[in-house]
């Protein structure tokens, strides 16, 4: 059975919003299926989400990336829209998402917070400061141009949900899935979106230091995975810089007095000048793995297009 709108809510602790983000999204969207996965809530969050007619299921591994794991498994829909159950997103802007998904074929509609009330509302400055290096160091380092790199409010299409690995187990996901579609060349747009703070009583899940870790390191996993050329050239760069810094001087007075006076040195020039030619052949062969990926890619993109046809003339 495919859906046509499946609003996607990961919960975990959430009783003191859920109510009101379910009844919102129902009124904007009355012909869409809402879904609350519970991640081991303590707080009633799933009879809440029952009570308001919610599709209530459960994932035991805790974080958001397994939710989001599970939850893409299971649900078929022509259109996903995925929200946080902590009702700092408006549902106005729902319609609007999901009517790019449907009409005009987009992959991934981002809710952009940070080009509207993010930055006033949001009352913790280094999740501020930490969302503009996250937004600025994805565009830079792979040309594109996505507004919002951490929203949790986004828009998918099918081919989208049923091609995506999901390898991240907590908040990194969203980072993941912004890496996925800028390096798989899918159709993203941007809808600026209005965000208030969480209302009172309601505690964020999100640890500004550790988890602000994690999605820098995530950042750097996948500049790795995606662009080795560039991530191992630039290690065999800074090395040959390092091997010439070290190396000229020890050549220059070589040619005036016919020693060598620091031989530990040039030991290790010799070294690392060996490890920055194999850091740019380990790039450059990899680069050509990740070519054969992406052609890989585009034949598992058929093939989700063709199951999503035949349950669609299925129904």
């Amino acid at each position: 059975m495919m859906d046509k709108i499946a609003i996607l809510i990961p919960c975990y602790n959430e009783s003191q919003t859920i109510r009101k983000v379910v009844e919102d999204y129902k009124r904007v969207l009355p012909d869409a299926v809402i879904y609350v996965y519970d991640n081991n809530s303590s707080d009633g969050t799933d009879k809440i989400a029952k009570e308001v007619g919610a599709v209530v299921r459960y994932e035991h591994l805790q974080g958001k990336g397994n939710v989001i794991r599970r939850m893409f498994r299971e649900i078929d829909a022509r259109c996903y829209l995925m929200i946080d159950g902590d009702d700092t997103y408006p549902a106005e802007a729902a319609k609007q998402m999901t009517d790019l998904v449907l009409e005009k074929q987009v992959d991934m509609v981002v809710g952009d917070r940070l080009s509207s009330t993010y930055f006033n509302e949001n009352k913790r400055p280094f999740h501020n400061f930490g969302n503009s290096i996250v937004r600025w160091s994805i565009n830079w380092l792979f040309k594109s141009d996505i507004k919002d790199i951490m929203t949790g409010y986004r828009a998918f299409s099918y081919e989208f949900v049923k091609t995506f690995p999901v390898l991240s187990k907590g908040f990194e996901i969203e980072t993941e899935m912004s890496i996925h579609a800028i390096d798989k060349n899918m159709y993203v747009e941007n809808v600026i979106v209005d965000y208030r703070d969480r209302p009172n009583g309601s505690v964020s899940k999100l640890n500004t230091y550790s988890d602000g870790i994690k999605v820098v390191g995530t950042i750097l996993r996948l500049f790795r995975a995606y662009k080795p050329l560039m991530f191992f050239g630039s290690v065999s760069a800074l090395l040959s810089v390092l091997v010439l810094g070290f190396f000229i001087p020890i050549f220059y007075t070589f040619m005036q007095i016919g020693e060598v006076p620091n031989f530990p040195t040039l030991i290790v020039c010799g070294f690392a000048a060996l490890a920055a030619i194999i850091s740019l052949f380990s790039g450059l062969i990899l680069s050509s793995i990740v070519q054969k990926n992406r052609q890989d890619f585009e034949y598992r993109l058929l093939e989700t297009t063709v199951a999503k046809r035949n349950l669609e003339e299925d129904q």
